[in-house]
């Protein structure tokens, strides 16, 4: 399995590139607001992006998905609960003052729980996590008997996500972590949204909205 991540965009989203080492297919998560880095990251792999997939719909996370679309004729998939938010990007970027976003263009298809994405040997489970936003995901990535949670803004090192964005409530974001990610084991590494990588056990232990 090839699996990279790196950060995008202004706030600097970790994007990453799950590959299958002997078709070559790849599946991009949180890339888009990074389309330049992506394709170019793609291309020094030897990859091609077949689903360009993502943990939610806030707009450091798919903003340019229609560009990164149009560069590697993957499928753009979210989960629908977050297609409301997605479609008012262009109001909400007003709102907070940010700069004018890319436009909005349909999506491919919906992401749902339990929904298994197949790159060659590399298998991708969905597991829905509402509470950060009502549609946010989490993606189990698991390949030659090694599984890693990649988490988006649903659980942090030592923290988890903002539910006051458009999400429901701190008691659903925590529900949605004890129901759908504590069962992995403790060495499990985790890929959050932003910021450093985590294990599970380390936050069963630690995280101190976990206790």
């Amino acid at each position: 399995m090839i699996f990279e991540t790196f950060p995008v965009g202004l706030l600097a989203c970790n994007c990453t590139i799950v590959g299958d080492e002997t078709t070559r297919e790849a599946v991009v998560i949180d890339g888009g607001d990074g389309v330049a880095d992506v394709t170019a990251r793609l291309k020094r792999l030897g990859l091609r992006a077949k689903y360009l997939i993502h943990t939610h719909a806030h707009f450091d996370h798919i903003a340019d998905v229609g560009g990164l679309r149009e560069r590697t004729h993957a499928r753009a998939l979210l989960h629908p609960a977050d297609l409301p938010i997605y479609h008012a990007q262009p109001q909400l970027a007003r709102t907070f003052g940010l700069p004018e976003m890319p436009p909005v263009i349909e999506l491919d298809g919906d992401l749902a729980d339990g929904d298994r994405l197949r790159i060659g040997t590399v298998d991708l489970e969905v597991l829905h996590t509402p509470g950060h936003t009502p549609g946010s995901v989490c993606f189990s990535v698991a390949a030659q008997g090694e599984t890693r949670l990649l988490t988006g803004d649903t659980l942090f090192a030592g923290a988890i996500g903002r539910w006051d964005l458009g999400g429901t409530s701190m008691e659903d974001i925590v529900a949605s972590i004890h129901r759908k990610l504590m069962d992995f084991p403790d060495p499990t590494p985790v890929v959050p949204g932003h910021g450093a990588f985590t294990t599970i056990g380390r936050e069963r232990s630690s995280n101190p909205y976990l206790q």
